[in-house]
């Protein structure tokens, strides 16, 4: 019963594009920007998103000293990485203009949240703008009620709600899902995928009667690409090293990585005074190399980069108890990725304020932090605060972990854990979810049932898939799928899904 409205030409005309998205008395005002005229020697997409919810939005004005909105909160975080990832995907190869795009919820119902029709407006917005963009695609929320699936479900059915589960895609296929559940069975989480999909449909053809009443002229440009006698250069430099590479990477990802890099240096320096203004190109030609060699060798010769077979684990290896001033503490090892686990016990003066518009004041008293050192990959970066990406994978873990938190009226305490990621090549956001689990135990806390997590990647060749169990970084970056999975022995508890190629079917 409640109305979606989708409103352009009334507000913000001065963006590349922007709509207004109405759904009950929920407003959304997503603007998308881009600047053409951006620095010709870019070589990446800088795509920003934003999500702001305006206090007004809600008829309150913010707490604090200065009582204005000021940095993005944990929600909003969250919420603009949840429009960011399905639309990313999709701008063309070679795009790298700056652009923006700004989801701005102006008014609140406190019933039907905004993240959503985030993802709505912001494909309308792109769709209608000059911006290069191959959608449309829609956002929906799926929860299921007394054993019936609820489309959008309001904040006040997601509380009784077993499942939580956002899924964004095309009219085909699906590019994105994220969300949590009360230990459903893979069975019910595909139905749900089936279900959600039938609304993206409807929510699709909904936008393309409004993008056909717009001249919609998209901006042409000429990706900077490398000359083909270059191309062949760096090729025929390269090809020679890819067997060295290959036995380096079952040897670890350091070894691989210096190797590789060393190359690059080496290459760069030999080709600069040649070819000054394409040796910027080197690593990106080395990288398709390297990507098409671990594409071909997994179709050809089923041999991963770290020569295990699809279904293998690397070895797992558990610790608990290893910090002796902790309330409880892990330390979970999976191959190369290591995450230290502790947990700290509470009272109820320590729990979490929660303020945002969408409900009143409210506390949480069971919270789960991520932290991912420069140090864990090799680097050296300044320390600035979590990152949106630690942020999005502690709320993840969280997810994973927080039906097996026992109740108040059993366990009576404030609950933090921190994950501090100590070594990564892959899946450190699962590789929390089982530290925390095992932590979670050493503290004495009644978890109701253990929970794991693992991350699972897809190689789609021609027409041929090819699953991989429990990636490493190279499988994700050179891969067309992360799917991240945690759950009990029972079901799904949470589950995170991103594809790099505009979308796959269900079936």
């Amino acid at each position: 019963g409640r109305e979606l409205v989708l409103e352009s030409g009334r507000m913000a005309k001065q963006a590349n594009g922007a709509v207004v998205v109405r759904y009950g008395d929920t407003m959304v005002l997503v603007t998308a920007t881009s600047n053409f005229l951006s620095n010709p020697n870019q070589d990446f997409f800088p795509l920003q998103v934003e999500y702001m919810d305006k206090a007004y939005a809600a008829g309150k004005i913010p707490g604090g000293f200065y009582k204005r909105e000021g940095k993005p909160s944990e929600k909003e975080i969250l919420s603009a990485r949840l429009v960011d990832r399905p639309i990313r995907p999709l701008f063309p190869d070679g795009f790298f203009c700056d652009t923006q795009v700004v989801v701005s919820v102006v008014s609140s119902d406190q019933k039907n949240p905004g993240d959503v029709l985030g993802v709505l407006g912001a494909s309308a917005a792109l769709s209608i703008s000059d911006i290069p963009f191959s959608g449309p695609i829609a956002g929906v929320r799926v929860g299921r009620v007394d054993g019936q699936f609820v489309l959008n479900p309001t904040l006040q059915e997601l509380e009784e709600s077993e499942i939580d589960i956002v899924v964004a895609g095309s009219e085909n296929s699906v590019v994105m899902v994220e969300g949590e559940a009360r230990e459903i069975s893979e069975e019910l989480f595909i139905s749900a995928l089936e279900y959600a999909h039938e609304g993206i449909k409807e929510l699709i053809k909904f936008q393309q009667e409004f993008i056909s009443e717009f001249n919609v002229e998209k901006y042409r440009f000429e990706p900077k690409v490398p000359s083909e006698e270059f191309v062949r250069m760096v090729t025929d430099e390269t090809l020679p090293h890819l067997e060295e590479w290959r036995q380096k990477g079952k040897i670890s990802k350091k070894a691989r990585n210096d190797s590789v890099n060393n190359f690059i240096v080496e290459l760069t320096q030999k080709l600069n005074e040649r070819y000054p203004e394409e040796v910027g190109f080197i690593r990106r030609i080395v990288d398709e190399i390297l990507k098409e060699d671990m594409r071909r060798q997994i179709k050809e010769n089923h041999v991963r980069l770290d020569g295990r077979g699809f279904t293998e684990i690397r070895p797992v290896a558990c610790e608990v108890g290893v910090l002796p001033r902790a309330h409880g503490s892990s330390l979970f090892t999976r191959g190369e990725t290591q995450s230290l686990c502790s947990v700290t016990l509470g009272t109820k003066f320590d729990e979490q304020i929660v303020d945002d518009i969408d409900r009143e004041l409210a506390t949480k008293r069971y919270m789960l932090h991520y932290n991912f050192p420069p140090f864990c990959v090799g680097e050296v970066k300044p320390f600035r605060g979590p990152a949106r990406r630690e942020i999005g994978h502690g709320h993840l873990a969280e997810r994973a972990l927080k039906f097996q938190i026992p109740s108040e009226d059993v366990f009576p305490y404030t609950i933090r854990i921190v994950s501090d990621i100590l070594e990564s090549n892959g899946s450190s956001s699962m590789a929390t979810v089982c530290a925390g689990s095992l932590a979670l135990m050493d503290a004495g806390v009644p978890v109701k049932k253990t929970v794991a997590g693992i991350a699972m990647g897809l190689i789609k060749e021609d027409d041929e898939f090819f699953i991989l169990s429990d990636i490493i970084g190279a499988e994700d970056h050179f891969g067309d799928m992360d799917f991240k999975v945690a759950g009990t022995k029972d079901g799904i508890t949470a589950i995170q899904m991103d594809l790099k190629i505009e979308g796959i079917s269900l079936d």
